[in-house]
């Protein structure tokens, strides 16, 4: 009796082994799939590529960079800004790689990474969406894979983007932005700036009333007390390395051209200042997550009702998070985010 129990054990620990090993095996080779870049033309710069961008003013080229493969699900970021820049996503790194979910930083034209012409004839938001197309088509992204992600402006960008081309998604994500900037000035005036303390809040609209938006006390009082309540909720000695390298290399000519100086709502001659979307958004019919966040300046109610106004909408709340929920709600943002990616691919939503 005890020579076959013997036998057995021996047998099951070895067919048991078999499938330790070929469980192992089967996640080394996918591990070694999505970090192998061999039969990809970026190989030689790991990933990067300048992708050359027709426009009225010639031609220019846009910095992208590849990570991962997955040939079923391929995000391309949209910073903010405009004129910020694609290292505010350097967070994704920390999450989208176990996921096996292939991601695409991008400097859009005028950004630090990428051409900056001189003159203000290409800060439009129909070009932009041009650019996005042409960026899309350079890197062989369509409605079997392609995830569009916009932040801030890059959600005005993608919510335009989609309204003119979504047939080439499979996904959408709008995050931390309104579908109206009417309503957010509004917001910010009337709902974020009162929550500021008296004294500071009347400063601060003194100097905007002025125009003297070259103070240096100006940009002191929005860091110190609207920027980590608002922006990214962490004491400013502690903001990531990262952060504070993209707000250094922000362009402001094509943010004050598009967005303005002002960070309570879009004042002044900024063009992006009438834009309104609120009424189209039932023509997006792509699966559509929006993502909102609890103290952030976009107003969280706003997005949520957005999320009901596409056809197939969904919505990501962070209750601790900020504009910036990639850092200060971090697991909350990215189990939501990789949840909807998942279930777009699997078809079940």
């Amino acid at each position: 009796m005890n020579k076959y129990f013997l036998i057995f054990a021996v047998l099951g620990f070895f067919a048991f082994g078999c499938v330790s090993t070929d469980k192992k095996t089967d996640e080394s080779e996918t591990l070694r799939n999505y970090l192998d870049f061999s039969q990809r033309d970026d190989q030689f710069t790991g990933g990067v590529k300048m992708i050359p961008i027709s426009t009225e003013k010639g031609e220019f080229k846009v910095w992208t960079k590849r990570v991962g493969n997955n040939p079923k699900i391929k995000v391309l970021l949209l910073h903010g800004g405009p004129g910020m820049t694609h290292e505010i996503y350097e967070s994704f790194d920390g999450y989208f790689p176990s996921e096996g979910i292939e991601y695409i930083y991008y400097d859009q034209l005028g950004s630090y990474y990428s051409d900056q012409p001189e003159g203000d004839e290409l800060w439009t938001t129909e070009r932009f969406v041009e650019e996005v197309e042409q960026v899309r088509q350079a890197l062989n992204l369509d409605k079997d894979n392609f995830y569009l992600f916009g932040q801030s402006w890059g959600g005005i960008l993608a919510i335009e983007y989609a309204l003119k081309y979504q047939n080439n998604l499979k996904g959408l994500i709008i995050s931390n932005m309104m579908a109206s900037i009417p309503e957010y000035n509004s917001y910010a005036q009337e709902v974020l700036g009162p929550k500021l303390p008296p004294a500071v809040f009347s400063e601060i609209q003194e100097i905007e009333a002025n125009q003297d938006f070259e103070n240096p006390r100006y940009e002191e009082l929005l860091m110190e007390h609207h920027y980590t309540e608002h922006v990214l909720r962490m004491p400013l000695e502690e903001w990531p390395e990262n952060i504070n390298r993209a707000f250094k290399h922000l362009n402001p000519k094509v943010y004050v051209h598009m967005q303005g100086y002002s960070e309570f709502g879009i004042t002044g001659n900024a063009t992006l200042k009438e834009w309104d979307r609120k009424a189209d958004l039932p023509k997006i019919t792509v699966p559509t997550l929006v993502i909102g966040a609890e103290h952030d300046t976009m107003d969280p109610k706003h997005m949520e009702w957005m999320s009901t106004q596409v056809k197939n909408g969904h919505y990501l709340y962070c209750p601790n998070g900020s504009h910036l929920s990639q850092y200060d709600d971090q697991k909350t943002f990215f189990k939501g985010l990789i949840q909807f990616v998942k279930d777009v691919d699997k078809g079940t939503i």
